[in-house]
């Protein structure tokens, strides 16, 4: 890799972090005029959150555009030409982007939905398998997180096993465990409430 070449995948990975940073749950309650997501509940930016604080449609829409943030950086990194190692890297750039954004003090989201926009991009078959699952522990449990720790969990777990069936880049594997581990990590106060029996439920309506 020359120099050239390194200078674009730095930028690559630098604007899908910023792409993954735009707080669209802020961005809508202050178009819609409604409450701050982050006045609310977790004081997250995530779709459950934006649901808390505005409602099912506004959730829906910051929920969409989330996905779009993951499906836009990876779709950046082809157009670049770097190849599937640059397409992770942006993949994991935005979700650290949607948890960390440098637009509202590096705070935001757990990263599900634009972990799940990269997925579609650059293993469909996983991101396909995860949407049953992840809406019926949603339904049945009410937590959004244990259905997203569920989804990236099932999802790491199918790019393994077809990574080795049949004979695939390791890089997917490094792509799971880094994209998976980050949800998970980002996840962290989720997991101790869930142990701990206080974790919030989802309420599908606005009080």
């Amino acid at each position: 890799m020359d120099v050239g070449q390194i200078a674009i995948a730095a930028a690559v990975i630098v604007i899908a972090y910023l792409i993954g940073g735009i707080p669209w749950g802020v961005v809508i309650a202050r178009l819609t005029g409604g409450p701050d997501p982050r006045t609310i509940g977790s004081g997250r930016t995530g779709g459950a959150n934006v649901l808390r604080a505005l409602g099912p449609g506004a959730a829906t829409a910051s929920g969409s555009l989330d996905v779009l943030k993951g499906i836009v950086a990876v779709a950046f990194a082809i157009v670049a030409g770097g190849g599937l190692p640059l397409e992770m890297l942006a993949a994991v750039a935005a979700i650290i982007g949607h948890s960390r954004s440098p637009f509202i003090g590096f705070s935001g989201g757990r990263g599900i939905a634009p972990g799940f926009g990269g997925l579609i991009v650059i293993h469909p078959v996983a991101a396909l398998v995860t949407i049953p699952v992840f809406a019926v522990v949603l339904l049945v449990s009410r937590y959004s997180s244990l259905a997203s720790l569920t989804a990236t969990a099932l999802a790491a777990a199918v790019i393994v096993v077809m990574t080795i069936v049949f004979n695939q880049s390791a890089f997917y594997i490094v792509y799971a465990f880094a994209a998976g581990g980050l949800i998970w990590l980002f996840h962290l106060d989720n997991i101790q409430r869930l142990l701990a029996g206080s974790e919030r439920q989802i309420e599908w309506r606005r009080k």
